[in-house]
């Protein structure tokens, strides 16, 4: 079985993205004799994001999905229940834009997410990491990524959140997903975030394969 597991590039001035970090760290994770993992970084661009998770279900032609982005005000690792369609950027993204409030194409009005994110939390928290399951996954790039995933693609498909851990001092950067909510700290590491996604990937494996065919 072949899982993709996307994050994101750094943004918001920002030098490092844990999403990605942490992604980088699980590819050179031994892998398991049964589960192959694909990966690819995303760009921080409402014109590049959802096109570039596409072409990568395109290049690695995986089984499952498991996207991944930064949330700055959460201490704990948070698989999503929900994708809306609903893209708002209150920060310009990598290529300057600022998007007004609106649909992110015509379709649903939101997809719930197609691995149960309840194994997912069981699985990282298993794996020794704090997780909890999120019902909101804001209306930034992380989330339209997720509804596009959703929204374009038959595959089992999940979104993690993980906190904006950073190898020196504290991001910068939070609001998108949470706006409103004060600042995190997250005791975790990156080597903490990638446990928590190689936990999450054999989830995935093992909820997929329990599928009808």
């Amino acid at each position: 079985m072949k899982i993709l597991v996307t994050g994101f590039e750094p943004f918001g001035g920002e030098t490092e993205n844990a999403s990605g970090v942490a992604v980088d760290i699980l590819r050179e994770l031994a892998p398991s004799d049964d589960v192959r993992i694909a990966t690819a970084i995303l760009p921080v661009t409402w014109s590049g994001a959802g096109a570039a998770l596409l072409r990568a279900v395109e290049e690695h032609r995986p089984d499952a999905v498991v996207a991944v982005g930064e949330a700055g005000r959460r201490a704990a690792v948070t698989p999503e229940r929900w994708a809306k369609n609903l893209g708002h950027g209150r920060i310009p993204d990598n290529d300057g834009a600022i998007r007004d409030a609106a649909p992110l194409a015509e379709g649903p009005e939101r997809f719930e997410s197609r691995i149960d994110p309840i194994a997912l939390v069981r699985a990282i928290k298993d794996a020794g990491v704090p997780a909890e399951v999120s019902d909101d996954a804001g209306a930034f790039l992380c989330n339209a990524v997720f509804w596009t995933t959703l929204h374009r693609t038959d595959l089992p498909a999940a979104f993690i959140h993980v906190p904006a851990v950073r190898a020196r001092g504290s991001a910068g950067i939070g609001a998108e997903t949470d706006p409103g909510h004060a600042p995190v700290n997250s005791a975790l590491s990156s080597d903490d975030l990638a446990d928590a996604l190689a936990a999450a990937v054999h989830a995935v494996a093992l909820e997929s394969r329990s599928r009808p065919s």
